[in-house]
């Protein structure tokens, strides 16, 4: 008798607690939302033409996925310097800025955004330091699309530079450096060496940052701007103060959807990367 035939059950009896609490507290959830997207208050599809039909639901998904997008971008042109420093600098300096990148990552994010609140306000600090330098009628940035933005793009700057790190500490600096004893000028060995072998963190990065985007809550609805929420706003304020459970489920599933969309477009993308590096 094969001795590792007898341990073939272990791994499954060593999941099924974690599978048990999967099914009761995510995929049952899930599934009875689904079911409420097409049984509330009717049995059908009325509430899936109710959205695709309503000017207001598509403004939503606009409003959130340009605003998933330039958060995404800016963590990109944040992150990637900062991941940079980390990644060459000495290892004392390196390893301090790494630390001060997790402790600003671990700490609340309600916290963070009452943060925000407390220096956007009207007598913040941002706007007391513009009326000091002139401005009499400085604008308004509480409760403003900007203000959300910047408090997300604060929030998830460090994800995205500890992923880019941990791709950028594994590549070997003396290509750089073979590079630039071939005559390359700094930039260009950047540019034509170390950059395209950040490409796999740049994208996972990127598309981790797009997809909790999409399904933010907390920080559009207390410091964004009530004309321009988000989807999972409205989906809250369906369900708190309309009671409109079968609406707010079909904007559950859809934003499901398109997530589950973008991460197969991403697995199908590194699946393809991988396919081309076996064969070469």
């Amino acid at each position: 008798m094969n001795p590792h035939s007898a341990n073939r059950p272990l791994p499954y009896l060593l999941l099924a607690p974690l599978l048990v609490f999967l099914m009761a507290f995510f995929l049952f959830p899930l599934l009875e939302v689904f079911a409420l997207s097409f049984t509330d208050p009717e049995t059908g599809l009325d509430n899936y033409r109710n959205f695709f039909s309503d000017p207001f639901y598509w403004r939503v998904l606009g409003t959130t996925f340009s605003t998933a997008g330039i958060v995404t971008l800016f963590c990109l042109l944040a992150g990637y310097p900062l991941a940079y420093f980390m990644a060459n600098a000495g290892r004392r300096a390196g390893g301090i800025a790494l630390l001060v990148v997790a402790l600003s990552y671990w700490t609340s994010f309600l916290v963070r955004t009452y943060a925000w609140m407390i220096l956007l306000g009207n007598n913040g600090p941002v706007l007391d330091a513009l009326r000091a330098l002139g401005w009499s009628s400085p604008p308004e940035l509480l409760f403003t699309r900007l203000s959300s933005t910047l408090a997300m793009v604060h929030v998830l700057v460090p994800l995205m530079a500890i992923t880019l790190y941990s791709v950028m500490k594994k590549i070997d600096p003396v290509y750089v450096r073979a590079a630039r004893s071939l005559g390359a000028r700094p930039w260009t060995a950047f540019c034509r060496v170390f950059f395209p072998q950040t490409l796999p963190g740049v994208i996972n990065g990127c598309t981790m940052i797009f997809i909790i985007c999409l399904g933010f809550y907390v920080i559009p609805v207390l410091l964004g701007s009530p004309r321009e929420q988000m989807i999972a706003g409205v989906i809250g304020q369906q369900m708190d103060e309309m009671g409109n459970f079968g609406e707010a489920s079909t904007m559950a599933v859809v934003l499901t959807l398109v997530t589950l969309l973008l991460y197969g477009v991403y697995s199908w993308w590194f699946d393809a990367r991988e396919s081309r590096g076996a064969k070469q």
